[in-house]
């Protein structure tokens, strides 16, 4: 009964964690406004640094595996970069929440990856998932029109920077999930892979400049906000996936699209559209799909 009631907790707290990612979408755009997106990204990953520092705990780095320092290390750092950036440097709110649904083409490029690099097997699902997700990225950078190929060009010729960060930060982490997966021999890396990616962030800073810094209430409420979701994020996971139920927190992490558009939405002030939803509800089918048809044959 008490294993019972620790694996319910465990997987609550993993449930808490896909919330707190859900939200980082609005938040990193918040913290941006004020203090712009390389130094608004430099100060989130420094702030959860010292979350997980006091939550995790340091790495232990002598333990882990040479691959998985190196690879590992800087395909986290790439991914988080990408991250920060492409919706830091988004022209609108509205441009960050498309940006956020980009890459979140990366469970389904994930996917995708095992099957190529890891032989895992898989089903005749995996190609309607794919073409799903995609169909649904495409959909929400429509606009109000939903599949409209010269809207959505016009979009991406708009902004081309975020969106390309984005479409690469998935195909990044879909590379990290599939490689760590191989290299990584229980190692967690976590929290010294968020110091890396501050330290690399506060080296654009100040080797190519970036915006000022506007320091106030609402902008430190922000960057308080968003450091406690990247970094509690992570601790969270870390217990559910250790200690709580697998098959729940995986199937509820393919709803993030949706939850992170919603809250970034009420975080933002920013209306969205039918045929955004729409979208956003086809990359969530489609990354479940995806998921499907590697889980039959697993």
């Amino acid at each position: 009964m008490r294993s019972t009631s620790k694996t319910t907790r465990a997987t609550l707290i993993g449930l808490l964690a896909i919330l707190l990612w859900s939200s980082i979408v609005g938040l990193i755009r918040g913290v941006s406004a004020s203090f712009g997106a390389t130094g608004g990204g430099a100060l989130i990953y420094t702030v959860a640094s010292i979350l997980l520092l006091l939550t995790v705990g340091p790495s232990k780095v002598r333990a882990f595996p040479r691959a998985y320092l190196v690879l590992g290390s800087l395909l986290f750092v790439a991914y988080e970069m990408c991250l920060a950036l492409s919706i830091g440097y988004a022209n609108t709110n509205r441009q960050a929440i498309e940006v956020g649904m980009v890459n979140y083409l990366w469970p389904a490029f994930t996917m995708v990856s095992a099957i190529v690099f890891n032989g895992q097997r898989t089903t005749w699902l995996i190609a309607p998932g794919l073409a799903l997700a995609i169909g649904g990225v495409c959909w929400v950078l429509g606009g109000d029109a939903g599949l409209d190929p010269a809207a959505m060009a016009a979009n991406v010729r708009d902004n081309p920077l975020s969106y390309g960060l984005a479409f690469i930060g998935a195909l990044i982490w879909a590379s990290y999930c599939t490689v760590t997966a191989r290299i990584a021999n229980g190692s967690n890396g976590v929290t010294l892979f968020f110091m890396l990616t501050a330290t690399a962030l506060w080296i654009k800073y100040l080797a190519l400049g970036g915006e000022p810094m506007r320091v106030d209430l609402r902008a430190l409420v922000y960057l308080a906000l968003a450091a406690a979701a990247m970094g509690f994020g992570y601790a969270a996971w870390n217990v559910g996936i250790l200690h709580g139920n697998v098959t729940v927190l995986a199937g509820a992490s393919y709803f993030i699209p949706v939850l992170s558009a919603a809250l970034a939405a009420l975080v933002l002030q920013t209306p969205l559209s039918l045929a955004f939803w729409q979208g956003a509800a086809m990359v969530c089918a489609g990354s479940i799909l995806c998921w499907l048809a590697t889980r039959r044959k697993a």
